[in-house]
């Protein structure tokens, strides 16, 4: 597969049900789409130049100029490989020594060609929503793919049942969509020392600990909707005291109201 010329785009809105014609109409259409510049979406669209290979594999593209930055939505969610499945069902017989030895290199030698093929360090902006990533193997797959992405700037991780990325690091990304997750403390986010947009509606986050590592970065935008932390007291007041730089929660503006003013002794020690 050869590396494309076209540059990273970010991928449509909309996910489309169904996916009989992955493999059909050869021709790429560059339409121009809507642009979403809501204030608490924090997200953009623009067309993407491969659409069609939206919910293919990259490594299994054939004879096409595309690479894996250029994917809608790609698969990530490989499952173990026989070898791992042989191991975990406990099956003890043995495997002939020197054809496993021989198949295990082929198997490195396969991973490390597809890695070179997936190309995700030069992703700008990427969705890698709804992968349903059922196996703790899928998982780990995705968190290194997360890891990988150092130049990413607009990041799409909507219903991943996503737990914990505290272990990620996103450097540059401005914008982050991680609605619909199991997230239930504000500690299991990423690293983000850039971002401007975040939304986490529909996760479980039940506290404001952990806000707190988010008032060094230029944070304008923050989405926590459907989260049962929305209930606490002055909710609204304690985000923006500690988010000075805030300046739209939950879709709504920043108010008059909301920059009240508490004790000393109760000022946001217990969420920093």
């Amino acid at each position: 597969m050869s590396e494309s010329s076209s540059g990273v785009n970010t991928l449509s809105g909309s996910f489309p049900k169904s996916h009989s014609s992955q493999y059909s109409d050869l021709g790429v259409t560059r339409t121009p789409l809507s642009v979403d510049q809501s204030p608490d979406s924090g997200l953009v669209s623009t067309p993407l130049p491969s659409r069609r290979f939206r919910f293919v594999s990259w490594h299994r593209l054939e004879q096409c100029d595309v690479t894996g930055d250029q994917l809608s939505c790609p698969r990530v969610r490989e499952g173990p490989s026989e070898e791992e499945l042989f191991q975990r069902e406990g099956n003890d017989t043995c495997l002939e020594r020197g054809s496993s030895s021989r198949r295990r290199r082929e198997e490195e030698g396969q991973r490390w060609e597809d890695r070179l093929q997936e190309n995700w360090e030069n992703s700008l902006e990427l969705n890698l929503s709804y992968q349903d990533l059922g196996d703790p193997f899928q998982q780990e797959n995705f968190l290194r793919i997360l890891r990988r992405l150092i130049r990413v700037e607009k990041l799409q991780l909507v219903d991943n049942s996503l737990t914990n990325l505290s272990s990620v690091r996103l450097p540059r990304c401005r914008m982050l969509n991680l609605h619909r997750n199991h997230l239930v403390c504000l500690r299991q986010l990423p690293k983000l020392p850039a971002v401007e947009h975040l939304c986490l509606s529909e996760n479980a986050i039940g506290s404001l600990g952990g806000l707190g590592a988010l008032g060094s970065s230029p944070l304008r935008c923050l989405n926590l909707t459907r989260n049962p932390v929305t209930f606490t007291q002055d909710y609204r007041a304690r985000v923006f005291l500690c988010l000075p730089k805030l300046e739209i929660l939950d879709g709504i503006p920043k108010l008059p109201e909301d920059a009240q003013q508490f004790p000393e002794t109760t000022r946001m020690c217990n969420i920093l």
